[in-house]
């Protein structure tokens, strides 16, 4: 059976109740993708398993409610996280179905209309962003020193090994090679100089680059979601105690700002 990941010893005899993952562009990924990758893991596919699109909340929205489903007593353990698959996101023939009839047919980037385009202001995500620069008065060089603070932060984890025992690898093969796929490709040596050479992306004025955003990536992340009795029990040490939660709504143009009442109400 194809099985991309056997859990460790340590979570060898835990009962799995449940398995949510977050996933936002879900366009071509097959039925239930957090199914998929609950079966593809090696959990037992008598564990049910379904997926969540928040957008960019998504994955914590998964675990929001794996913790919820934990208090009510409905499950005992969850495996939750995130997934997305940017790179597979297929592009669209929306008059295919009953024909284009006459003349050109649109084909349309899934990835940008089911992901990154902003509904009801008609413009792409990226322009949320602009909108708080130019809201808060948040310079080009601000946004290019924190970007660049960023990588290379990532880029000394990863030296460091901070994240190897987190990190599951993957086999990935190119022709006749495996390759065993185990860091982050994303981050990269960068300076406040080539920041700067970087054109703006969504305005012709504005301030957000592909070096201060956030790049279109394939990835994956879940924990296991239990009570402190219940670790107790099976002898296990958190890792993290979820101490509260919740989400915020703001005006669709501000996407942004939505972690502040989200902030406010925990």
């Amino acid at each position: 059976e194809k099985k991309y990941y056997d859990w460790d010893d340590s979570l060898k005899e835990v009962r799995i109740d449940e398995v949510i993952m977050g996933n936002v562009i879900q366009g071509g990924q097959g039925q239930n993708p957090g199914r998929q990758a609950s079966i593809y893991a090696g959990i037992p596919k008598e564990v049910n398993a379904y997926t969540v699109n928040k957008v960019c909340a998504s994955g914590m929205k998964a675990v929001a409610l794996a913790a919820q489903s934990i208090k009510t007593d409905d499950a005992e353990v969850i495996v939750a996280g995130g997934m997305e698959n940017m790179s597979a996101v297929p592009y669209y023939l929306p008059k295919a179905r009953w024909g284009a009839r006459m003349f050109n047919a649109e084909l349309v980037d899934g990835m940008v209309y089911d992901g990154l385009w902003e509904l009801f202001y008609d413009y792409h995500m990226g322009i949320t962003s602009e909108n708080i620069a130019e809201k808060y008065g948040i310079t080009r060089e601000e946004q290019d020193k924190f970007a660049l603070m960023s990588n290379q932060r990532a880029l000394a984890a990863i030296k460091d090994g901070t994240f190897s025992q987190e990190i599951v690898p993957v086999e990935v093969r190119k022709r006749k090679e495996v390759i065993q796929f185990d860091t982050d490709e994303h981050p990269r040596e960068t300076s406040m100089e080539a920041l700067a050479k970087l054109s703006p992306v969504f305005k012709k004025d504005g301030a957000v680059t592909a070096g201060n955003a956030s790049g279109i990536t394939d990835a994956a992340a879940a924990l296991v979601v239990m009570s402190a009795e219940k670790a107790k029990e099976l002898g296990l040490e958190p890792m993290a105690t979820i101490r509260s939660y919740a989400a915020g709504g703001v005006d669709p143009a501000f996407m942004g700002l939505g972690v502040v009442p989200a902030v406010k109400k925990a």
